[in-house]
């Protein structure tokens, strides 16, 4: 299984520092590939064993100038060992473990809601369908005010605190009290938690007549069910070719990225393989179940699309089964075992590479140390990669050749067949720093709850895309809003930005209105690599 990356939302905005630094972030919370789950075992070595660091602990412990936490030394001690190796070798506290867990299994266990803090008052964004909140009738727009008679509005409330809270075992009672706008009467729910689904398929909806689009965030335990159900619904709604879309997705599970792959691939076509020092080499091939593999395909990545999505990419691209649009991805090509011990903590240790069919190990260098990894994404702005695809240099080692014939490349991520730089004409401070503040996000949620009764016209999410432009008063209203905020007018920079900044604010409202059937159609008229793919398919 791969550790895969939260965060699906676009980042046009961030600048290139910000932007390396959350997907590190990102790719290193989530980057396991391959990951078998295991009971908890007692790791017991063949080998001798020295016994240097209990000793040296006991030492510590029974000599040291102060107390210390044993169990702190040996966790940090234990990271850092692991960090030797590798960038993706990783000890898990016990304490870590079910969260980091969770986003992979496809569910916990909570009230079913989607919120936002908003004026320091926790806002339901949506009721997750068929969950808990949405059977009792809590409706998108409350404000939770009190958890367990606990007053939780005006006191600088954190998202970390309302999951402590609203999280719990399955079957367990929360009592929250809502403000609802238009009753004066708080309302008071008692809510049974049960299993909420953790989705990883964002949105499947039909990008223009024939051309179906399924936006994937990340390979989970689900994500094949959830990708069928997505596109057996364009299917039926006429769908002859496809868009799916990779960029962010930070990995995941391998036998979903294969289970994805293999439904376009003809039987028999290898898809990956996998080998190390101590794994015998393992293959994995198409099989006859395919239902889409004939048919025009394109795929969409970018530097944060790694592991899992650089199986599926990679596994399309060598055997010319699909055009590859976009930036290079992130260059993930490590392979992890999870290994639970006694005390709830894991280690989840390399001990493979995966190839690509045509034998491209993808996997970028490691041995200058963790800094230089982790810094890659930010040199790839600075070398001039991200705008220029001449920027990119391969050596001819790493040449590989494609079922045709095509030359590609290993060494470093999936290289896309067609390259699309990074858009910065809408870019400006004023848009970052209203972006950076969250600004966007609090006044369109603001906004669609406040004129929630008017937008009750638009009965679909496509109904919203096709009939609702932004007036013009509508931006001036943003313009006051971040006047309050702390942020300026510059009426130069909005220039340059307004269409962009319009089009978010849209964006995020439908969200707020209709989920994701309303936000992706939207952002992606602005998308310069969702453009190129349309032209693609249309040839």
């Amino acid at each position: 299984m791969d550790n895969p990356i939260n965060n699906s939302s676009p980042r046009k905005w961030l600048n290139p520092l910000i932007y390396a630094c959350l997907l590190i972030a990102g790719v290193v919370m989530g980057s396991l590939l391959s990951l078998k789950r295991q009971n908890a075992v007692n790791i017991v070595s063949p080998h001798k064993k020295s016994g240097k660091l209990d000793n040296v602990l006991d030492f510590i412990e029974d000599n040291y100038v102060d107390t210390i936490n044993r169990k702190t030394l040996e966790e940090s001690t234990l990271t850092a060992m692991l960090k030797q190796l590798d960038p993706h070798s990783d000890y898990i506290p016990a304490t870590e473990l079910e969260e980091v867990n969770e986003p992979l299994q496809g569910n916990f266990h909570g009230i079913g809601i989607e919120f936002n803090i908003v004026n320091d008052t926790i806002c339901v964004v949506h009721p997750i369908e068929g969950g808990p909140s949405e059977r009792l009738g809590i409706k998108a727009g409350d404000r939770i005010v009190k958890v367990d008679s606990k007053n939780v509005a005006g006191v600088k409330i954190t998202n970390k605190k309302v999951f402590e809270m609203l999280r719990g075992k399955k079957d367990s009672k929360v009592n929250v009290t809502v403000k609802r706008e238009g009753q004066k009467q708080l309302i008071d729910f008692t809510i049974t938690r049960g299993e909420i689904p953790i989705y990883s398929v964002d949105v499947a909806f039909m990008a223009e007549p024939g051309v179906g689009y399924i936006k994937v965030s990340r390979f989970a335990a689900s994500t094949y069910d959830e990708f069928r159900k997505g596109f057996n619904k364009l299917t039926k709604q006429g769908m002859k070719k496809l868009i799916v879309d990779l960029r962010g997705n930070g990995g995941g599970y391998l036998n979903a990225a294969v289970d994805i792959a293999d439904e376009f691939l003809n039987k028999g076509m290898l898809i990956v393989y996998t080998k190390g020092k101590n794994s015998p080499e393992k293959k994995y091939f198409a099989t006859e179940k395919g239902s889409f593999e004939n048919s025009k395909l394109v795929v969409l990545i970018d530097e944060g699309s790694a592991s899992a999505s650089e199986i599926v990419a990679g596994a399309l691209q060598d055997n010319d089964r699909a055009t590859i649009i976009g930036r290079r991805s992130f260059g993930k090509g490590l392979v992890q075992e999870q290994i639970e011990i006694p005390d709830g903590s894991a280690i989840r240790l390399t001990i493979a590479r995966y190839y690509t069919p045509s034998g491209r190990c993808i996997q970028k260098p490691y041995n200058k140390g963790l800094d230089a990894y982790y810094s890659e994404e930010y040199d790839r702005y600075t070398n001039g990669e991200m705008m220029h695809q001449d920027s990119i240099h391969f050596a001819d080692s790493l040449k590989y050749k494609t079922v045709s014939g095509r030359t590609v490349y290993g060494g470093g991520g999936i290289m896309p067949d067609i390259f699309i730089p990074v858009d910065t004409t809408y870019r400006s401070t004023y848009l970052n720093r209203v972006f950076y503040k969250g600004l966007v996000n609090d006044f369109s949620f603001s906004y669609a709850d406040k004129h929630r009764a008017s937008f009750s016209t638009y009965k679909t999410a496509a109904d919203y895309d096709k009939n609702y432009t932004p007036p013009q008063t509508l931006l001036n209203e943003f313009v006051e809003f971040a006047i309050k905020n702390g942020i300026p007018k510059n009426d130069a920079q909005l220039k340059k930005s307004k269409a962009y900044l319009l089009s978010q604010i849209k964006a995020l409202m439908g969200r707020n209105l209709f989920d994701n059937e309303a936000y992706y159609p939207v952002i992606l008229k602005e998308d310069k690599v969702f453009e190129e793919a349309l032209k693609t398919l249309a040839k």
